[in-house]
């Protein structure tokens, strides 16, 4: 699953924390793409060995390229929008939550997490996970399939009942 919790042992005064990191999840890591890139260009640079020498080179190659450009841009787009991600942490006297996309601010709140639920919500998203404490409800994990979001909530609620 593409999160995962950070919890630290009771200290002296029994205070427990918890850190819940959250990120989308990448079928194709960063080296596989250079693999699927090297045999891309390999392949597609084929048919160039049959017209070397020839005019026909100059008129295939500005395609070739404008293709592997296009893959290229493609596939580092698709990573930076993977660069999200999102920090919860809390303890008994407060809850943090932060937000980082690439490109903008990060989007922070914090609040006592006693009055937090985690919730549920179906409307255009199946299973849409909010945190609310009365006064606002906040969207966690929306990159997250539905039953990441289900077993999400279990487990937020899980230790939020711990603190209190």
């Amino acid at each position: 699953m593409p999160y995962e919790w950070k919890d630290t042992a009771p200290d002296d005064s029994g205070a427990v924390s918890f850190e819940l990191r959250l990120w989308p999840y990448r079928s194709l890591p960063i080296r596989g793409f250079v693999w699927f890139f090297a045999i891309t260009a390999a392949l597609l640079g084929l048919p160039l060995l049959a017209v070397i020498g020839t005019m026909v080179l100059w008129g295939l190659l500005p395609f070739i390229a404008l293709a592997l450009w296009g893959i290229w841009f493609a596939f580092q787009r698709t990573y930076r929008s993977g660069e999200t991600f999102e920090v919860l942490q809390f303890d008994r006297a407060n809850l943090h939550l932060r937000r980082h996309d690439t490109g903008r601010p990060d989007r922070e709140w914090q609040t006592n997490p006693y009055w937090v639920r985690a919730m549920l919500r179906n409307g255009p998203v199946e299973d849409y996970l909010t945190l609310g404490d009365g006064k606002r409800e906040l969207e966690l994990g929306v990159f997250l399939t539905p039953a990441e979001r289900r077993s999400l909530r279990d487990e937020i609620q899980d230790r939020l009942s711990r603190l209190r």
